[in-house]
């Protein structure tokens, strides 16, 4: 499972892996229960994970980066339910430039809420870096290569002219 599929959807708790999409909503399978559904993008929205940003006291930064520093850091991780205080002092000593002004303690607990979930789907939080981005991008704007076909001595089909009759009334 790749952390690009992952999305969060507003008014449902958790994470969910991205199936398919369709023009009026997505399937998606909870990455808690391993329940499959439909969801309607009439009722909610989508938010892949890969695209939230941090609030910080510089720029904004990615939440996998708030990833990777918690499971990189040696501190304990709080329980979703422990108060504010806790949270943030857990905060304060993994990720001290988090702007605790703007990351309000429901942010922080949907973050730690989260990395379990994450942590319990052995899913490697990664972020494609700007050289991958940029690959990509060129990838999807490359035009084919020309092919040369003049020596195929093709000529163009011909049509025959279609006979349009009347059907109004005379």
């Amino acid at each position: 499972m790749d952390y690009n599929k992952i999305v969060s959807v507003t008014g449902l708790t958790g994470l969910f892996e991205l199936l398919s999409s369709k023009s009026d909503g997505a399937v998606v399978r909870s990455l808690e229960d391993n329940t499959s559904k439909f969801v309607s993008t009439r009722l909610h929205n989508f938010s892949h994970l890969e695209t939230i940003e941090v609030y910080t006291t510089k720029d904004n930064t990615n939440l996998a980066d708030v990833f990777d520093a918690m499971k990189k850091s040696a501190e304990n991780i709080p329980d979703v339910k422990a108060d504010t205080k806790a949270l943030k002092a857990y905060f304060e000593k993994v990720y001290p430039d988090l702007d605790f002004e703007r990351v309000y303690a429901s942010d922080m607990k949907k973050m730690v809420k989260w990395y379990h979930i994450l942590d319990k789907n052995d899913i490697e939080v990664k972020v494609k870096t700007d050289e991958e981005k940029e690959v990509a991008a060129e990838l999807k704007n490359a035009k084919p290569a020309h092919v040369d076909n003049t020596h195929l001595n093709l000529k163009p089909q011909q049509t025959n002219p279609r006979k349009i009759e009347s059907r109004g009334v005379k």
